[in-house]
């Protein structure tokens, strides 16, 4: 890491045309996750975790005012009650482009640049407390009538030992302000689970498509900070190539947001088919979402309040009641505080993270 931040400070250094300048950030964020899971759709656990991310690299801006970052550092994740050989380090290192509203990055990049987090039917937080990158690219553009991003995540390095896997996910919003702010947008994803190299023997492989368009209006009614209602339709494929086998799920979800202050609600009902109906044979290797939508009807309830949140730092207290078809309610309680030194001189936002409400 030393010899790659080197090499990028020799480069800039070596480039008289531009002025350049020394980037820094660090971040942190625990995670406690309680989940008091008694059905077959889950299993009981508790993951409590801290994740200090250090970053440092170089940025200039050219002739047409685009700003260029070069960026390294490494995600130091230590599970709370473990040994420092239970620690894992995960290096980030990518490029930046920024440009009237595009904001491009190709390498190992941090899951945090998106725009907006992914429902949780495309990614499961289990999964995104565990790979806090994007390995591959990540391509966005914003403006004040919506967002459009492009990620490519390769998850998988074919050898005899791992698959090739990947995924492609697209998404999309534009909003309209007239009385109320309404927006329609999109999900669309991508995922491919393909085999061991050889010697290892085939096991298949697999697809996870998914199409989800919806619609949707905030209320901003007063004294409410935000009163939202937004409507899925869920259809895609999941395709089992060497069993020449294929489910084509429909779907419904509703998905309804209240905050005033500091406390909120939001609901989530879903009722259709399952949309994960390899993951007993495949898991997280095909499916990337919470396995509680192979259920055909599943509602989740997250009571949430924000203890402090600011332009630098967020901690919220969240009880999640989760209720899958006949199986007996279970429940979640999650604790999460994030922080960003970057973030302090963004003083009129606040502090946002893949994790949020």
């Amino acid at each position: 890491m030393k010899k790659l931040l080197f090499a990028l400070i020799i480069f800039f250094g070596a480039t008289p045309l531009f002025a350049q300048k020394i980037y820094y950030n660090v971040d942190f964020i625990t995670y406690f996750d309680n989940r008091e899971y008694r059905q077959p759709l889950q299993k009981p656990q508790t993951i409590f975790a801290t994740r200090l991310s250090p970053e440092v690299g170089v940025y200039f801006q050219d002739q047409t005012n685009a700003k260029h970052l070069l960026i390294a550092g490494v995600h130091y994740t230590q599970p709370m009650g473990s040994k420092w050989k239970e620690a894992t380090l995960i290096p980030t290192a990518y490029y930046n482009y920024l440009f009237k509203g595009f904001d491009v990055s190709l390498g190992m990049i941090p899951a945090k640049k998106r725009i907006e987090p992914l429902p949780d039917f495309i990614q499961y937080d289990s999964i995104a407390y565990a790979r806090p990158n994007i390995m591959g690219a990540l391509l966005q553009y914003s403006s004040n009538i919506g967002y459009v991003t492009l990620m490519c995540d390769w998850r998988g390095y074919q050898t005899p030992h791992t698959r090739e896997m990947f995924r492609i996910v697209a998404n999309g919003q534009y909003q309209y302000m007239g009385k109320f702010k309404y927006f329609v947008g999109a999900y669309g994803q991508i995922n491919h689970k393909a085999n061991f190299a050889p010697p290892t023997q085939r096991e298949g492989v697999c697809d996870d498509i998914i199409l989800a368009p919806y619609i949707g209006v905030n209320f901003h009614t007063k004294p409410i900070d935000s009163l939202s209602i937004r409507a899925f339709y869920i259809t895609g494929m999941q395709n089992y190539r060497i069993a020449k086998q294929q489910h084509i799920p429909n779907s419904v979800m509703c998905e309804l947001f209240i905050r005033w202050k500091f406390i909120g609600v939001k609901n989530i009902f879903y009722a259709g088919n399952n949309i994960m109906p390899y993951y007993n044979i495949y898991g997280s290797d095909l499916n990337q979402g919470d396995p509680f939508y192979q259920a055909k009807i599943y509602n989740r309830t997250d009571i949430f309040v924000y203890i402090l949140r600011k332009n630098f730092v967020n901690i919220y207290f969240s009880w999640n009641l989760h209720k899958a078809q006949n199986y007996k309610l279970a429940h979640q309680q999650q604790l999460i505080a994030t922080f960003s030194l970057d973030a302090i001189k963004h003083n009129n936002t606040k502090l946002k993270s893949i994790f949020d409400k």
